[in-house]
């Protein structure tokens, strides 16, 4: 089973696979800050320290949300983010109150 360590609150636990980042937190009460639960308030803003390569693709809503400043930087919304294998994350108060302000992006089709 994967191994999900917040780093900010301290704690780790075991996790089932494809498990939602969100979902454990509030299972396992990892205290990462959430608000909406669908990608569009920006509170569960989490930077992915260890393991980037053992969460899934980023999606739509985090593209909208983030932007691709943010997510190069290993940033992810915590209610996005599924895992399959061992990941740190932390967050920080100051990049949660800048994406809850941030107004979502429309996103262009490539040409």
């Amino acid at each position: 089973m994967p191994k999900l360590h917040f780093i900010t609150s301290n704690k780790e636990f075991e996790v089932p696979d494809h498990s939602s980042v969100l979902r454990m937190s509030l299972r396992y009460d990892g205290d990462l800050p959430n608000r909406c639960g669908g990608g569009t308030c920006g509170t569960c803003v989490c930077k992915i320290e260890k393991g980037l390569e053992n969460v899934d693709k980023v999606k739509p809503a985090e593209k909208k949300k983030l932007g691709e400043e943010l997510l190069e930087q290993g940033y992810r919304l915590g209610c996005q983010t599924f895992v399959n294998g061992d990941v740190s994350l932390s967050w920080d108060p100051e990049i949660t109150k800048m994406v809850q302000k941030r107004k979502i992006v429309k996103l262009t089709a490539a040409k």
